[in-house]
Parts: C-alpha cells; structure tokens; sequence
C-alpha cells in the first residue's frame, strides 16, 4: 500500500465514524463518484489513467478519489495552497459566473478544473505532473457538484449554519452534513453505493463544462431545500435530501467519466 492510499484509508474510516470533520463530499460520496466514473471509462482511457498512476502504486479513479483532500496530511502546505481551489462563490443568487468578480487570480474550483484538464490533456509534460492533474481533476469535478462548494450565500458554503442533529442535539455545521451525513445515513459503503447510483443513471442532455456545473450547483442551492427551516435536523430530514445528493454524484460522475474520454482518449488522426 502506497503512502497516498494509507492516508486514504485513515480518511475514510474517520469519515465514516464522524462527518463533522469531513470535507468535499467526504470519502464515500468521493469514492462513489469515482467509482461510477471508472466504470464508464472505455479501455483505452482506463489503459491512460493506469499507465499515469501506476508508477505510484494506484490504478483508477477510486484509488485517487481523496487525494486532494488527503493533502492536509500528506503536505500541508500544498494543501494550503490549493485551499480555495475546491470551491467557488457567486455574488448573488443569479448564479452567473464571472471570473474577474468570482474567481480572482483564478483560484476557485472553475479555473482549477480548466488549469488541470488543459495540464492533463498536455501529452508533452512530465508523467508525474499529469497524475497529478489527474487527482485534481478528479476531485474538482466532483467538488463542483456539491451544492454548498458553489454557492452564493455568506454563510462560507454553509460552514458557519450550525445544526443540531437527532436526540442528542450534536452539533453540526450544514457544509459537512452535505459532504458526508446525508450519504452516510444511506448505510452504504462506496462500492455497493456506486453500483446502486450507476443503475439509476440518466445521462444529462449536455455534459456542459466547469462554469455550467458551478451555476448549476448555484442553482440548486437557490432553488432546492439545501437549508432546513429551523436549526434542527433528523434523519426524516436526511432521508428528503438523499436523493438530490445521490442526483448530484451521478451527474458528477458521468461528467467526470465523459471530460477524462475527451482529454486522454485516443488523438483523432
């Protein structure tokens, strides 16, 4: 086991006991995501993704799924650097992304999935930079599809909305009940949740690109019951959200799946 996967690993257990702790989906809906995207790479681009990772002891999207958020570990100042490249906020509730206002010095999960995608289309750069770019994009994509990574409410994507939960009343903040307690509840591990969203899968009519998948986010955050009323939740509550969240990974998931077909598939002669 690679250095990146233990650390993985550790994530995951720890996102599993506690999701107030978690971030950006948290490993499961991460891995789910990952793991739906994997299976809808042709050969070709699976042969790709496994030629860049393998030289770090990794293979599919599953085994990257976390990294970026893994950083926090393994290289704090990397991941200090790359801090406000997960996320994006608007200016208003038009949801209308404009780079010059929303994501100064390009640092916001738009540009950083335009930057990496470009990174890793570049067959000509070093194979560790490309892995690298793989990671990232990977976990970008997913990131965008996370309502509260993409919002327009000064709330900081609902870091500061604190929340009381179930009998106990623990208290949590409403951007970690969204990366993890809401799939969590679902009692699924990530392989057997990947197989149950993948059948349910419905293509979107446009794939569309980073900006359209951050407005979208916005959107939904806008126009559907992200926010509960009041400051208490239960599981009724987490069970009404499940099925937007579950929406959001497969959409994440076949976007991530048909950007990676586009950037490493076979050169048209």
């Amino acid at each position: 086991m690679s250095l990146r996967q233990l650390f993985s690993a550790v994530l995951a257990v720890a996102g599993l006991i506690s999701a107030g702790t978690a971030a950006a989906w948290g490993p499961l809906g991460h891995r789910t995501i990952a793991g739906m995207a994997q299976e809808r790479l042709s050969e070709p681009v699976r042969r790709e993704v496994r030629n860049l990772l393998q030289p770090d002891n990794e293979s599919t999207l599953v085994d990257i799924a976390t990294w970026a958020d893994d950083l926090r570990d393994i290289d704090p100042a990397r991941a200090r650097a790359t801090g406000k490249l997960h996320y994006v906020n608007f200016s208003s509730a038009q949801c209308r992304y404009t780079p010059q206002r929303d994501c100064r010095k390009g640092e916001c999960v738009v540009a950083s999935i335009e930057h990496y995608s470009a990174v890793l289309a570049d067959r000509s750069r070093p194979r560790a930079e490309r892995a690298d770019a793989l990671r990232f994009v990977s976990h970008f994509v997913a990131d965008a599809h996370q309502p509260l990574h993409a919002s327009f409410k000064p709330d900081k994507g609902g870091n500061s909305v604190q929340l009381r939960y179930g009998r106990e009343g623990r208290t949590r903040n409403l951007h970690s009940v969204w990366d993890s307690l809401i799939l969590n509840s679902s009692g699924l591990r990530w392989p057997q949740y990947a197989q149950t969203l993948q059948r349910g899968i419905r293509p979107p009519a446009a794939m569309g690109d980073a900006t359209a998948w951050a407005e979208e986010s916005c959107r939904v955050v806008r126009d559907e019951a992200v926010y509960p009323d009041g400051n208490r939740i239960d599981d009724a509550w987490l069970q009404r959200q499940r099925p937007l969240a579950e929406q959001r990974l497969q959409l994440a998931a076949v976007r991530l799946a048909d950007l990676l077909e586009r950037l490493l598939g076979p050169a048209p002669r």
